[in-house]
């Protein structure tokens, strides 16, 4: 009887002591969190207490397992898996406490700058560190896994004797992978490409959705995502529209008749960028830029806060100025003349 009733008592015993600690914990961080409205990180460290009540209850039944004669004749096994279990419990543990404190940080310096490149640059930075506090933090827990294993012991001594000739086929195999790592470290840090900046890419353009270590996705204006090694914005040339600022100034071009009333038109251009609530006010011109023996070009320079709205005022003062002159100056439209030229006078 007693073989049984004590592995229940330590098994239901160490769930009561997780249960307990696990809401108590949340009790206090949620009482830190209201009294602390200024920073999100309380409220974010409540999403350690499933990690730590797994980490809580591994410890306890790895430690009383043998006393309380759990599976006695498998008792190695179960020490071993409790710590297999521990290990990675732990590095759960570790990761989310780790973004708790990183998301915290980022919202705390968003919510007090008003600069949006800064933040956006920060954001960057932030998801990379946090994928590579990540990545070593699995790194470190999976080895140490492997460690618990004598024979993995053994493997290891003998890998690390033809380390050399590994770590040039290593070096060889992975040199793409470790040129997209490095690169993704320099965009962090080199400020070159942030998230939510506007770029294009092989005459592509849209917005900059992801950055990661090795890949960044590109998301166009019509929905579609293009994923590219972080290597190409470290080696080759692209247009970023948000470098320095979100602000553009975008031009529209129409081809017209020689007649075409300019100074009307410039009128007119005023008038509707005082109608387009994306127009940012900075600027907004027209002249004439270049002639051909058949029509003249005309070109009207607009602005606005960012690309997105640019486009907006871009269509909607080629539209509305094209409107205007069909219903009001037709002539000003380009046509082909098909009469014959007028003689020139004679002296």
């Amino acid at each position: 009887m007693e073989t049984v009733l004590r592995p229940v008592t330590v098994i239901g015993g160490s769930l009561v002591v997780t249960l307990i600690a696990g809401w108590l914990l949340d009790l206090l961080l949620r009482r830190a969190d209201a009294r602390h409205t200024e920073t999100p990180l309380w409220g974010l460290l409540r999403r350690c207490r499933l990690p730590f009540q797994v980490v809580l209850c591994t410890s306890l039944l790895r430690t009383f397992h043998r006393q309380a004669g759990i599976l006695p004749d498998h008792s190695f096994g179960v020490g071993r898996a409790l710590t297999l279990v521990l290990i990675a419990s732990a590095a759960w543990l570790a990761v989310r406490i780790a973004t708790a404190v990183v998301d915290s940080t980022y919202a705390r310096y968003a919510a007090g700058t008003q600069d949006e490149a800064r933040v956006r640059r920060v954001r960057t930075q932030v998801t990379l560190i946090q994928r590579v506090v990540t990545a070593v933090v699995v790194v470190v827990a999976a080895a140490s896994m492997l460690l618990t294993f004598p024979p993995m012991r053994t493997v290891g001594a003998s890998m690390l004797a033809s380390a050399g000739v590994l770590g040039i086929v290593a070096g060889i195999a992975a040199q793409a992978s470790l040129g997209n790592l490095f690169a993704g470290l320099q965009i962090a840090f080199g400020d070159t490409v942030r998230i939510g900046d506007t770029v294009v890419v092989d005459n592509e353009w849209g917005r900059v959705e992801e950055i990661t270590l090795t890949f960044l996705t590109v998301r166009t204006w019509d929905e579609r995502r293009i994923t590219m090694p972080v290597s190409y914005f470290t080696s080759k040339p692209y247009e970023n529209w948000s470098r320095g600022g979100a602000q553009m100034t975008g031009t529209v071009f129409w081809h017209l008749d020689h007649s075409a009333p300019i100074e009307l038109m410039r009128d007119r251009l005023q008038d509707i960028l005082k109608d387009i609530p994306e127009w940012d006010g900075r600027g907004g011109g027209l002249a004439v830029t270049d002639t051909t023996p058949h029509t003249v070009q005309v070109r009207a320079v607009v602005t606005a806060k960012d690309a997105d709205d640019l486009w907006t005022v871009r269509c909607a003062v080629r539209e509305r100025l094209i409107t205007w002159l069909v219903t009001h100056h037709p002539y000003a439209l380009p046509r082909i003349t098909t009469t014959e030229a007028t003689p020139r006078p004679t002296p």
